[in-house]
């Protein structure tokens, strides 16, 4: 997110979390200040993710404090030990990996991330492209997790319906432009999102 009216939307529209991307590169990068006065108009039951990837954890945890995320989500190569870290400084922790990567990980290292929150995503994130997930179905990862990659207001219902994730996540499907979100997207996607789960339960 990064105006007003975007987040004032999802808000409005129920979201469980609205997120800030500090990533270096991105089109939709924001910085700590703007993320910290569009932070103060999302009530507290809505969690705020701070997105990072491959950055020094030290500037991590100068962003996240200046912003005021609740969460860092890792996006990158970060280790076990990173994230600990991030933990033990108070801030929920989200761990995104590729599908590819996820499906790299031996039996131990799958353990360990599965014990925390994980987020798939596809092998080039924030490409707007989704990936083969059928694999999900019969064998999805162990505790709580979010799919992303190519999520849209059109195909999300299905899918949660399909793998039963425990979230989504969306950036490129709610954007008129790269970089730019569009509020009735925005709604459109999560009212998506909320039917294939109303129906399920």
């Amino acid at each position: 997110m990064s105006t007003p009216e975007t987040v004032a939307a999802a808000v409005a529209a129920g979201a469980n979390a609205v997120g800030f991307v500090f990533a270096p590169g991105s089109p939709r990068t924001v910085g700590p200040d703007l993320a910290k006065e569009l932070i103060a108009n999302v009530p507290g039951h809505i969690e705020t993710v701070g997105v990072f990837r491959n950055q020094p954890v030290d500037e991590v945890l100068e962003l996240a404090r200046r912003s005021g995320v609740d969460t860092v989500q890792l996006h990158g190569d970060e280790t076990v030990a990173d994230s600990e870290r991030v933990q033990a400084q108070g801030f929920g922790i989200l761990r995104a990996m590729s599908i590819n990567s996820y499906r790299a990980l031996d039996d131990a290292q799958r353990s360990r991330w599965e014990t925390g929150r994980i987020l798939l995503d596809a092998v080039e994130p924030g490409a707007g492209v989704t990936f083969d997930a059928a694999d999900l179905v019969d064998a999805p990862p162990a505790g709580s997790w979010i799919l992303a990659g190519g999520l849209n207001p059109g195909n999300v219902a299905h899918l949660v319906a399909t793998l039963h994730p425990a979230g989504v996540d969306v950036s490129s499907g709610v954007e008129s432009s790269r970089g730019i979100k569009d509020s009735e997207l925005i709604r459109g996607f999560i009212t998506a999102a909320r039917s294939a789960t109303d129906s399920t339960s």
